[in-house]
């Protein structure tokens, strides 16, 4: 490197504002400041109480696992608006099958592998088909949706599944009383998300298949192949947050998942991932999928109307695209 491209770089990077290299740390000031806000203005403290954070981590934890799934799709490059459909559709397909053979683990072997052929799917469908995600999971959203519905009759379902039971524990005990399982599953699938993102041969084809489609071609990397293997993921992770949620419950509902489809698409976006792909970090997932989960406990802690939820995360989502296309401008007005 000359000594002129050496200044440049370092003129480069001190035009680029702290937080812009490192939007990680803005993340985590942002879910940090949010935190501090709801112990200090929800009603006598309860949001810091130990049986609301329990709640928080379990409740959370369920949607923060289809969120990391989401996340490292959109560094992909693509959306999957169906994980909410997929999630009730795999639930009802857990309940008929635990029915049928009384086996909760073999239940949910087959609960996995319907999420995960659901997702592949979907990816096939936008590969193959060459028709946009967005378009392509929106249908896939009407109708895994509407035929639970049929096939339930919008009926509630009891799981006959034992509170004490190996299955229960494993999925929604609580380590030593008071941390979730459902947290520690998100935690673990995190860590082994952050690794195939930033150790692994895959997650730079995933980055490089969402940064520039037509280069990772010309690479040598089979984009296609990379876009149904997250849109897979996806699928799986959601029907394994269908087994989380339904195990809580000890039940099926028609309602179950219902708008988590953008939440998703929000926390990946307050973490950093790029809208159009080919940016972004499963650090940055993680701690955008905490995010969504705090304010939604905190506007249930505030006693405000359920209508709320909706303007507020349509604020952080406006804010958010807002917020990256900023960005972007920044950084292509620096290089």
């Amino acid at each position: 490197m000359t000594a002129s491209t050496s200044l440049q770089a370092g003129t480069a990077s001190k035009d680029v504002p702290f937080l812009l290299r490192f939007r990680n740390i803005g993340v985590f000031a942002v879910l940090f400041i949010l935190v501090i806000g709801a112990a200090i203005f929800t009603p006598k403290h309860t949001f810091i109480g130990e049986a609301n954070i329990t709640t928080l981590l379990a409740l959370g934890s369920e949607f923060g696992v289809i969120a990391l799934g989401v996340g490292m799709l959109m560094v992909a490059g693509e959306f999957d608006l169906s994980v909410g459909s997929v999630l009730v559709f795999c639930a009802f397909i857990y309940v008929v099958v635990l029915e049928a053979v009384g086996n909760p683990f073999l239940s949910a072997v087959v609960t996995l592998i319907c999420g995960a052929l659901l997702g592949a799917l979907n990816g096939i469908i936008v590969v193959r088909g060459r028709i946009v995600s967005f378009v392509a999971t929106l249908g896939a959203m009407l109708s895994w949706r509407g035929l639970s519905e049929i096939l339930s009759g919008g009926v509630v379902r009891t799981v006959p599944l034992k509170p004490e039971s190996a299955f229960v524990q494993l999925l929604t005990g609580k380590i030593g009383g008071v941390l979730p399982a459902q947290f520690i599953w998100f935690v673990f699938l995190a860590i082994i998300f952050y690794f195939v993102l930033n150790r692994g041969r895959f997650g730079n084809w995933i980055y490089s298949t969402g940064d520039n489609v037509h280069a990772a071609r010309a690479m040598g990397i089979r984009t296609g192949t990379v876009k149904i293997i997250c849109f897979t993921i996806v699928g799986a992770l959601s029907a394994f947050a269908a087994l989380l949620q339904t195990t809580r419950l000890t039940a099926f509902s028609v309602h179950m998942g219902e708008g988590w489809e953008l939440r998703a698409v929000a926390a990946a976006v307050v973490g950093g991932v790029s809208l159009q792909g080919g940016r972004g970090s499963m650090v940055g997932i993680f701690l955008g999928a905490l995010i969504i989960i705090v304010v939604d406990n905190m506007i249930s802690q505030l006693r405000l109307a359920y209508e709320w939820t909706f303007i507020v995360f349509g604020i952080v989502i406006m804010a958010s695209v807002l917020l990256d296309l900023w960005i972007e401008r920044r950084i292509q007005r620096v290089s």
